[in-house]
């Protein structure tokens, strides 16, 4: 919840740091707010995704119990054929 919230406050940060850097006419600024602002953006969707991946393993343990074995043997298969 704090994670998310800080996210959006970040956001927000960006887009007037942004805004400001526009009206100021400082592209450094302009652009450091812009990248300020998707960084957060994009924070705030790969905690969501995660948010969403707990509950749905909390729920149904057993789906992702078989894709992690699935994705453990596929790396043993690839990673004990470069071995030798």
């Amino acid at each position: 919840m704090f994670d998310k919230a800080k996210d959006k406050a970040e956001e927000a940060a960006g887009k007037g740091q942004e805004e400001f850097g526009k009206a100021t006419g400082d592209r450094a600024l302009h652009l450091e707010g812009k990248a300020r602002k998707y960084a957060a953006q994009a924070s705030y969707s790969v905690n969501d995704c995660i948010d969403t991946i707990k509950e749905k393993t909390t729920n149904d343990p057993i789906p992702a119990l078989l894709i992690a074995s699935g994705v453990g043997f596929l790396l043993a298969k690839i990673l004990g054929h470069r071995r030798h």
